[in-house]
């Protein structure tokens, strides 16, 4: 038998291992409710902070889509302004057109040397004018992105000989010497952007030079072909040259801007600049202060040359040889005022001119067999006739040997009306006419057309 001592040590044991067997039971209780409150906690966080992402998300979305409208808001604008800018430019340049016209017919009536100079001052004034609207037409063009190049390979010497009838009057005035270094290299770029390229780079050099002169040549490197107009004019500080190509921005010293008599306008080299990109063209230049200057274009290698005549000198010699005395000519004109200011030019010209404002009235002008020798067409005429469908309607009709020369004379000419005339033998001249062109390119039309069907030519007036 255990003694009572035993008894009461074995039930302390007991109890002992009781007790141990709770404490233990409630530690692991406690950690798992400790566990399962830090686990409610990070939901919390987590849920917190997925709440937070999302908003986030949500407020970025709709951030890009306030971007994407503001964008798309933006380009409209801009195509907007296009729009307006080509239909004001063409609301504007129908009467300057007609003015530029009744000046050069008031010049001819002048008798006085103040007349004269008033007349001058006048014209000068309506080129400022033209000037500007083309500027900022083309510049809306470009940044718009509706301008397409027409990329084709062509003689570099035939844009060569074109710009430099253009430019060598302008040289002489100015007591300069312009030179064109001969080339038989082929290009391939749109062949009126490069002109356009070419002439502004021109401009400039030949304005800001006020002695020596300025060379224009075309070389081939490995990679590609490089043409550039070099001056020895002002010059401009390298450190500025970004800015050049800003619009409105004129880096020219101050005595060169108090002494020009027709500054420019800080348009030509941004227009440079966007044709160059648009064409996918490297522009380069380098200038050095009182020394000169030095635009560069690069485009890329054909590896091809050309033989090529010089046409300049043809035209020239005919257009000295030949006049435009009792040349029949039909105009396709709508607008009164500039029918008044063409007539009244002609009749100075003593051509025989008949007149319609549609297609009409274009065929009732060839009643009693009369035959023009020229039409000269605007684009747009009445009762939404276009100068293009009628001139060619006209060439059917009248079934001629050779297509009757036209001249189309349009205030806005798209790519779709440069092709168009380029594929159909048409000239195009833009308003407003210098009538000093109209008369030298209406001489040249018709000088051609006798040469190729073997006829007399006119008595020159």
């Amino acid at each position: 038998m255990q003694s009572q001592a035993e008894k009461i040590a074995k039930l302390e044991k007991i109890n002992a291992a009781l007790i141990g067997r709770v404490e233990r039971s409630t530690d692991q209780q406690g950690n798992a409710f400790s566990l399962f409150q830090t686990a409610i906690n990070l939901e919390g966080q987590i849920r917190k902070r997925t709440s937070e992402l999302t908003n986030a998300l949500m407020r970025l979305e709709q951030t890009n889509r306030e971007l994407n409208a503001a964008k798309d808001e933006a380009e409209q604008a801009n195509l907007s302004k296009t729009r307006f800018l080509a239909a004001a430019s063409h609301d504007v340049l129908q009467p300057l057109n007609a003015a530029s016209l009744l000046l050069s017919a008031l010049d001819e009536e002048q008798q006085t040397a103040k007349g004269k100079q008033l007349a001058a001052q006048l014209e000068h004034s309506l080129d400022t004018i033209n000037d500007v609207l083309r500027s900022l037409m083309d510049i809306s063009r470009l940044d718009a992105g509706v301008v397409q190049p027409r990329i084709e390979q062509f003689s570099i010497q035939e844009l060569f000989d074109s710009l430099e009838s253009d430019f060598r009057p302008i040289a002489a005035t100015n007591n300069l010497d312009l030179r064109f270094r001969p080339s038989n290299l082929a290009v391939r770029s749109d062949r009126l952007m490069l002109r356009r390229i070419l002439q502004n780079l021109i401009s400039n050099a030949i304005r800001y030079t006020e002695q020596g002169g300025v060379l224009i040549c075309c070389r081939s490197r490995e990679t590609h072909i490089l043409i550039s107009v070099f001056d020895t004019g002002t010059g401009f500080d390298m450190d500025h040259g970004p800015e050049l190509f800003e619009e409105f921005h004129r880096a020219v010293p101050k005595h060169i801007q108090k002494a020009e008599t027709k500054p420019g306008l800080g348009l030509g080299l941004s227009i440079v600049s966007r044709m160059c990109k648009t064409l996918g063209h490297k522009l380069d230049y380098f200038s050095r202060l009182e020394i000169g200057s030095r635009f560069s274009i690069s485009l890329d290698q054909t590896g091809n040359t050309v033989k090529t005549e010089n046409r300049s000198f043809h035209s020239a010699s005919t257009s000295r040889l030949q006049g435009v005395y009792g040349t029949r000519i039909l105009l396709l004109e709508n607008d009164t005022a500039v029918v008044e200011a063409m007539l009244e030019l002609f009749n100075q010209w003593h051509c025989e001119v008949r007149h319609g404002s549609n297609a009409d009235e274009a065929y009732q002008c060839l009643q009693n067999s009369w035959k023009p020798e020229v039409i000269i067409a605007d684009q747009q005429l009445d009762d939404g006739d276009l100068g293009t469908d009628v001139v060619l309607a006209l060439r059917k009709q009248l079934a001629t040997d050779q297509p009757v020369p036209a001249i189309m004379i349009t205030a806005d000419p798209g790519d779709t009306l440069k092709k168009f005339t380029a594929e159909h033998e048409l000239e195009l001249m833009l308003k407003p006419v210098k009538p000093a062109q109209l008369r030298a390119l209406l001489t040249h039309v018709v000088a051609e057309s006798l040469r190729i069907s073997g006829q007399e030519p006119h008595p020159p007036s």
